[in-house]
């Protein structure tokens, strides 16, 4: 099996447990209406049985959604429209903008890690805004080293030393905002919103 297939099969379990959840429903309700055992979806969600065809239907047909949906395959067709993933160090980057200079949007994909990676951060120039698609986040921040769950953001100066990487060896799936050194991004926000959701230099 390609790379490729190994990092699109990595996330599927993690997308189908936020699809059944976001849907309401148990293992136990999924089964039922898919015919497939608790305990298979069990071990699909948690990554230990890897994703096939005949699983996969069934779990399309109840959920009402295209395949590529449950897998998260990249589109194909025109380049101008679907853009290509960048693979660095490991990760996946899904360029979502192409716009010169500026802003740049990007989905990344911090793919399983089974065992532990000793942080080695980094600096640049810029300015980064990350919000957690799913997944759970290790960001280290200078002298910081915090846990974000999903639904959780971040911004701050890139030219702080920085480490992204799981934080449970699971996949962890973000949107990030890139931009050239002193221009962040503009949230409208909840004055009153928890300390945690934006961690600012």
């Amino acid at each position: 099996m390609d790379r490729e297939t190994d990092d699109v099969l990595d996330v599927v379990g993690p997308r189908l447990r936020a699809l059944r959840r976001e849907r309401g429903l148990t293992l136990a309700d999924l089964a039922v209406s898919t015919g497939v055992s608790e305990s298979t979806l069990s071990r699909l969600e948690s990554g230990q049985r890897r994703a096939t065809l005949e699983l996969l239907l069934p779990l399309a047909r109840t959920y009402d959604v295209p395949l590529d949906d449950l897998v998260g395959a990249p589109r194909t067709g025109d380049p101008r429209i679907h853009l290509k993933p960048i693979r660095r160090a490991g990760m996946i980057f899904v360029p979502l903008s192409r716009r010169p200079g500026g802003v740049q949007a990007f989905k990344m994909i911090i793919p399983t890690q089974p065992e532990p990676l000793e942080p080695t951060s980094k600096t640049h120039d810029g300015f980064e805004w990350l919000y957690v698609l799913n997944g759970r986040l290790r960001l280290v921040l200078g002298d910081r080293d915090m846990t974000l769950p999903p639904g959780e953001a971040a911004e701050f100066d890139t030219s702080l030393p920085h480490w992204l990487g799981s934080a449970d060896g699971g996949v962890v799936e973000l949107l990030i905002l890139f931009g050239p050194h002193g221009m962040r991004a503009h949230v409208g926000a909840d004055p009153h919103r928890s300390s945690r959701s934006a961690i600012q230099r």
